[in-house]
């Protein structure tokens, strides 16, 4: 799929779901906040208990962009944690180190973050981890390789080229921005994940599955 044809699926999903995926997409839904189609500006009727648990999980699953899998397996274990399932499934799924690299500023978008950790450019703690799902422990470092911070990308992000579209750096991340290093200094809590979602809804989908 060329990049512009990605774009406009992010764009489109965005609007299907109501929340901005990408920087291009919250701008769009500024001017369209709608959903895509024909029947886009007209008011639809009530969903179902199903569909709106279904619709929430997918949102969860678009700001992650992971798998139906993979959020289905962090699920499981979250159900087993103690606390809340649903604050844990989200709380875990910050941890992930594409999602990581995101909120440090390192990147513009997920899919961007996860790009960045697959072509192996991030380093956690000084060992090259290419993998998007890799979970970062309280304490760990996550930088860019030496070698790659000449990069274009990394430049720009260096110079703080992101902040201008992306939350503020939230507390639990410690993030030396110019020189794209960034330490995780405690598990995150729900309530200062910058993802919308309605978490309850999420476990009920699970639940009655």
């Amino acid at each position: 799929m060329s990049t512009r044809s990605r774009t406009r699926s992010k764009t489109r999903l965005s609007r299907a779901l109501g929340i901005p995926l990408t920087p291009k997409a919250a701008k769009y839904l500024e001017k369209r906040p709608y959903a895509p189609g024909e029947h886009g500006r007209t008011k639809r009727k009530a969903d179902s208990d199903y569909a709106v648990r279904l619709r929430e999980k997918q949102r969860l699953r678009a700001q992650y962009g992971i798998r139906e899998a993979q959020l289905r397996r962090v699920f499981e274990e979250a159900r087993k944690t103690q606390g809340l399932s649903g604050e844990n499934l989200v709380e875990l799924l910050e941890m992930r180190l594409d999602a990581l690299v995101l909120r440090s500023g390192f990147a513009r978008t997920m899919a961007q973050a996860r790009q960045m950790v697959v072509h192996r450019h991030i380093l956690v703690n000084g060992e090259l981890v290419d993998r998007p799902s890799f979970r970062v422990k309280p304490g760990q470092m996550i930088h860019v390789k030496p070698r790659s911070e000449e990069m274009e990308p990394f430049q720009v992000a260096a110079a703080g080229g992101h902040v201008d579209v992306l939350p503020p750096v939230p507390a639990y991340l410690e993030v030396e921005i110019d020189k794209l290093q960034a330490v995780l200094v405690r598990r995150p809590k729900r309530a200062e994940v910058p993802v919308t979602c309605e978490v309850q809804l999420v476990v009920e989908y699970y639940a009655a599955r």
